[in-house]
């Protein structure tokens, strides 16, 4: 996959073509531009991801075990699917304004919107969680992709351990 490897924003539509063995014509017919191809492949990639992130953030007054479940759906992601995860978290930091940064933001926030309201429902069990809920998705989800990050550069394998060690350190700084 050319975005993953290199970057949205530095691949040519001709490269796209080149690489599919089509035409550009067959391009624009289907997707109308490069942007349109890369809505596509978001639209089918979120489905998946957040089909199971949805599935993972049911909370059940337990909130250790949602948070591994949550992070288990998110490296079991990682893990299926390497390149568009590598691309995901690449187009989330890339300039705000450009094409990439802005086609990704919108399912970036999906998945923080789904983690916050784990932590809004926890806030009901945990009182000191209250109001912090913005923080805590967002910290959480920048655990877990710091550790798929190193997983996708070949530093960590993704194990149960590392689920389990995951939550419970961003675990220990927001409840000490």
């Amino acid at each position: 996959m050319l975005f993953s490897q290199r970057g949205y924003d530095t691949v040519s539509v001709r490269e796209v073509v080149e690489e599919a063995g089509v035409t550009k014509p067959t391009l624009y017919h289907y997707f109308d531009s490069k942007r349109g191809l890369l809505d596509a492949l978001l639209k089918r990639e979120e489905g998946r991801l957040l089909s199971s992130l949805l599935q993972a953030a049911i909370y059940k007054r337990d909130i250790v075990l949602t948070l591994e479940n949550i992070a288990r759906a998110l490296f079991d992601a990682s893990i299926r699917h390497p390149d568009f995860y590598r691309m995901q978290i690449a187009m989330l930091f890339s300039p705000p304004e450009s094409d990439s940064h802005l086609a990704m933001l919108p399912f970036v926030n999906q998945q923080y919107e789904i983690i916050e309201e784990v932590f809004i429902q926890a806030a009901q069990d945990h009182g000191n969680l209250r109001g912090r809920h913005k923080r805590y998705a967002s910290g959480f989800l920048g655990t877990i992709n710091a550790m798929i990050g190193l997983s996708l550069e070949g530093e960590l394998d993704l194990t149960e351990e590392v689920v389990y060690l995951t939550v419970h350190q961003f675990l220990h700084g927001i409840f000490s």
